[in-house]
């Protein structure tokens, strides 16, 4: 028994490090769903992943959390507490679990030893508390700074058969890509009700696109097309895979390939980012801390060149002390004159 400790432990060290897969999307675009069927799938496959959900306001979850929000936040005490609306409430939810994220952190660490190679982050229903306030930042930086991370933003494909619709998903898809820095998959969810060709079209071919606008009047076309221009350059390194969250099937696979990717692009690409970012950020917190040091010194040694001179200027004349009377003094030999 005291030699297999020694030998297991660089075994889980060699372990790669699980991949955390951040859900986010639209209301409505299916994200449970999506994680429920991602869950499901692992688990027939004999890995079963870790699952997190970060959606405090969620009445039943239709897959087991190992981590739920919910079990340590009450939102509606939050919302009656703190005199907030729904939205509020969430963000504020959000908060106060992003102050104990590091033990969720510990968590997914012990994952590494446990060989599970996926961890499933559910996020909550309205896009925007998420990925535009401060604990949405704090948790998938954490998240980035010590795992693989991909965030997977899911899209309901029947909604977007409008152009003007598509480009507004799109639009909020480079703004997330563009803030998390984190390697992107698009999901377009809801592939048993329509088929997605049409939008990996649009996103592959400008000028089918630039049609499917020509029948639409309003004056948000115009301002669509040359978005479209400007987004073509986001659409050249895109991946995208078309999903049904409900019949799951072939397409899950594709999902888990695509991450592998994305995993790979993590690894080569955001990850000596993040290490440079943090050895920039480490240089600037300690020539701060160097320049504290030497404030610090410079004013103890102004405080001890004022001691001295405090000193000097009391230890000068030993004659008789002035009252400030006219011309009268007391001696030191105790007579007056």
């Amino acid at each position: 028994m005291a030699e297999a400790s020694p030998r297991s432990a660089p075994a889980a060290e060699s372990d790669p490090k699980p991949v955390c897969i951040v859900c986010l999307g639209m209301a409505g675009s299916g994200k449970t769903t999506f994680v429920q069927r991602l869950n499901a799938h692992l688990h027939e496959r004999r890995k079963p992943p870790y699952t997190i959900n970060l959606d405090p306001a969620v009445r039943e979850l239709p897959y087991p959390a190992n981590i739920d929000i919910c079990d340590t936040i009450d939102y509606k005490s939050v919302m009656k507490d703190y005199s907030m609306g729904p939205n509020g409430a969430i963000v504020t939810s959000l908060n106060l679990f992003a102050t104990r994220f590091d033990q969720v952190l510990a968590y997914v660490e012990r994952q590494q030893r446990e060989r599970a190679r996926h961890v499933l982050i559910d996020t909550p229903g309205q896009i925007e508390v998420f990925t535009w306030s401060a604990s949405g930042a704090i948790i998938t930086e954490s998240l980035a700074a010590s795992f693989p991370t991909v965030v997977a933003y899911i899209i309901d494909t029947p909604r977007c058969a409008n152009p003007v619709t598509f480009m507004s998903n799109m639009l909020y898809a480079c703004s997330i890509l563009y803030r998390t820095k984190l390697p992107f998959v698009v999901v377009l969810n809801k592939t048993d009700v329509i088929d997605p060709k049409f939008a990996i079209e649009w996103m592959r071919d400008f000028d089918a696109f630039h049609a499917a606008l020509a029948a639409e009047t309003s004056y948000v076309s115009g301002l669509a097309r040359s978005m479209a221009l400007v987004l073509d350059e986001f659409y050249q390194n895109l991946s995208c895979v078309g999903v049904s969250a409900a019949l799951g099937g072939a397409c899950i696979d594709e999902f888990f390939s695509a991450v592998d990717a994305a995993r790979v692009e993590y690894e080569t690409v955001y990850r000596p980012q993040i290490e440079r970012l943090k050895r920039e950020r480490d240089r600037d917190e300690e020539t701060a801390k160097r320049r504290q040091l030497e404030r610090l010194r410079r004013d103890m040694g102004r405080g001890e060149e004022v001691a001295m001179t405090v000193g000097s200027e009391e230890g000068e004349g030993e004659g008789p002390i002035p009252t400030g009377g006219d011309g009268f003094q007391i001696d030191l030999d105790g007579g007056e004159n």
